[in-house]
């Protein structure tokens, strides 16, 4: 049978098409295997929505069974929260009441943020350290000019700031977020990639409003995840001015934290009012390298935690994450 005469022969038929039946595995012709697998497809697939109606109608439609994810099937960890038992949770009820951002959640003070750059900061990444001036509340942003990260803590120690961001670049690309919580730490040391400003995102800089914004911690399950959380958290004012309807949000999906920034808005459609979300950037996503007990110490510093540079290090699985 010549090539043309298959593919007549398969147009014309009504009936659902199997690769076994048609063996077209087999067919040497390109082009003809290419038509039946697309008629093939198309068939399947009404063939599948028909049956799936008629369940629907006799009643018997089941449920479609979960997508397993990385993230759903993670590995279990004796520190996530619902595996706790009631001495676990006692244990993690003395830690936030012993942890350096206790007076914080106590509200015995008020959060006051440095913001500043590795030396010769590019232009993006200024512009991205004044957007978070912007979002974070009484916050200030200053060019570092070389001055050692321990000099920055006296300093900042002395005029009373609370934490220290510092932005970190590599060949002109921001590569990384230090987050320096004083007077004594601790300190974390994240990775930090697709960083995108409002400008990239078409958002005009000038729609973010001077309202404290509200704080989203989502998915942070173990003892370490409710750390760095508490970590970002106290880098905002416990107080937030619902009127301003500013969101900021830190979502963390296997051990990557996204964040974005979004402003509420209600809409009038015909059933009712509506509500949704805009974007105001920037958006960031982190990824924890480390954490120390105290501020900075490149030679004599404890680390709390740290993460290798080699996969199979610590990560015993894809499935194995720590926050």
């Amino acid at each position: 049978m010549s090539s043309d005469e298959e593919v007549r022969e398969v147009e014309e038929t009504n009936e659902v098409l199997f690769p076994e039946d048609r063996k077209i595995n087999k067919i040497k012709n390109k082009e003809v295997r290419s038509r039946l697998f697309v008629k093939l497809k198309r068939q399947k697939r009404k063939a599948k929505i028909a049956e799936k109606k008629k369940r629907k109608e006799e009643g018997t439609n089941k449920p479609s069974k979960p997508t397993k994810t990385i993230e759903s099937t993670r590995e279990e960890d004796d520190t996530a929260f619902d595996k706790l038992d009631e001495e676990g949770n006692l244990e993690v009820r003395k830690d936030l009441e012993n942890s350096e951002y206790a007076p914080y959640f106590a509200r015995q003070y008020e959060p006051k943020v440095l913001i500043t750059f590795s030396d010769n900061p590019a232009k993006k990444t200024m512009l991205f350290g004044r957007e978070l001036q912007r979002i974070i509340p009484n916050a200030l942003c200053r060019l570092r000019k070389r001055i050692p990260v321990k000099n920055i803590v006296e300093s900042c120690n002395r005029e009373g700031y609370t934490d220290i961001l510092i932005i970190n670049e590599n060949m002109k690309q921001m590569n990384g977020l230090m987050v320096i919580h004083l007077p004594e730490g601790p300190t974390a040391n994240f990775r930090l990639s697709s960083v995108r400003i409002s400008k990239e995102l078409r958002r005009k800089y000038q729609e973010i409003s001077a309202h404290r914004p509200e704080v989203i911690l989502n998915n942070f399950s173990t003892r370490l995840g409710n750390s760095v959380a508490s970590m970002l958290a106290a880098l905002f004012h416990y107080d937030p001015e619902f009127q301003g309807r500013r969101a900021v949000t830190f979502h963390n999906q296997r051990d990557y934290i996204f964040f974005r920034h979004h402003r509420y808005e209600f809409k009038k459609g015909e059933k009712g009012q509506k509500v949704g979300l805009r974007e105001l950037g920037p958006r960031f996503t982190l990824k924890l390298r480390w954490v120390q007990s105290g501020v900075f110490d490149g030679k004599t510093a404890e680390y709390d935690w740290i993460i290798s540079g080699r996969r199979h290090d610590l990560e015993t699985s894809r499935r194995r994450f720590f926050l």
